[in-house]
């Protein structure tokens, strides 16, 4: 998911600004490891991630995060799923334990993770059996993510966050002036189709998930599958971890939806009515990107 928005850094032009190479390596020091200097970034709009390497041990990722966006207490509900998700033998990459007993550092008033590196590719989910295998994971992630909820991540209001992201780009500028006309007639539009459709799936459970799961977030190798990135897990409805993986045209989706519920359904079941939220999940999703570019418009990045 896009990140919800955040207040900027008020004591510097971009939060990374003081991230520098040395503050790096001396975090991993900190952190009990034997930096060889080797630092590569990643792509990452949102955290700062980076490849170090170390000396004679193969090479970590560290993520840093984005100051002001999440509470110590909201990063550990992060790390603590992933440690729940990986217990119950879920492949899940999660943060390593750091020399302080601790999966969470702190240097220089940046909070930051390190997790082991694992290659891998983005699973073709033209493939029904590879969508069969997803489904699986995911029933099983859910059955884990359902015993207790989060208590400092946020949950999904569709309706809310809609109007807030349009507010927000509207009353900024950043919808061009000769777009204005239909972009004010559009989004009342959607906004109404998307309390009908929420109307017809009428109440749903709601449970950790991993929030944003869509192929580039699961590397696959010799057979086997590892979901990574759970920055964006959060409260809400099981149909969140399904659309985002189904592309084509409708049909396509259909039926690559009916090849994941059938997977899933082995481990859990699925309450079809959710499959009225999925357009308002995109349209939520889609006017979220768009405000979290206006936000981030200076963002080196």
């Amino acid at each position: 998911m896009p990140p919800e928005p955040a207040e900027p850094n008020a004591t510097s032009t971009h939060p990374y600004d003081a991230l520098t190479p040395e503050v790096i390596l001396d975090a991993m020091e900190q952190a009990g490891f034997p930096v060889s200097g080797r630092l590569f970034a990643l792509n990452s709009y949102e955290n700062r991630v980076y490849q170090i390497g170390l000396d004679d041990q193969p090479p970590v990722i560290a993520k840093f995060y984005r100051p002001g966006r999440w509470s110590d207490a909201a990063i550990r509900e992060e790390h603590q799923f992933s440690a729940e998700l990986m217990a119950a033998d879920i492949p899940v990459i999660g943060p390593m334990i750091l020399n302080h007993d601790d999966t969470l550092g702190c240097h220089n008033d940046f909070r930051f993770a390190v997790f082991p590196q694992r290659g891998g590719q983005a699973p073709d989910t033209s493939v029904t059996d590879t969508l069969y295998r997803l489904g699986q994971w995911l029933g099983q992630m859910h059955n884990i993510g359902s015993q207790k909820a989060f208590e400092h991540r946020p949950g999904f209001d569709l309706i809310g966050g809609l109007e807030t992201h349009h507010q927000y780009l509207t009353s900024e500028g950043w919808v061009p002036d000769d777009l204005r006309p239909a972009w004010d007639s559009l989004i009342p539009d959607l906004i109404r189709l998307c309390h009908e459709r929420i109307a017809e799936a009428g109440e749903v459970d709601t449970l950790r998930i991993h929030g944003d799961c869509h192929a580039g977030n699961i590397l696959c190798r010799d057979e086997q599958m590892l979901f990574v990135d759970l920055d964006d897990c959060r409260q809400g409805p099981a149909i969140q971890d399904m659309w985002l993986l189904l592309n084509g045209e409708a049909h396509e989706r259909g039926a690559q939806l009916g090849e994941l519920i059938e997977g899933y359904e082995m481990f859990r079941d699925f309450n079809r009515r959710e499959r009225h939220l999925i357009e308002p999940l995109r349209c939520y999703r889609q006017l979220a990107h768009c405000a979290w570019l206006a936000r981030r418009w200076e963002d080196p990045a």
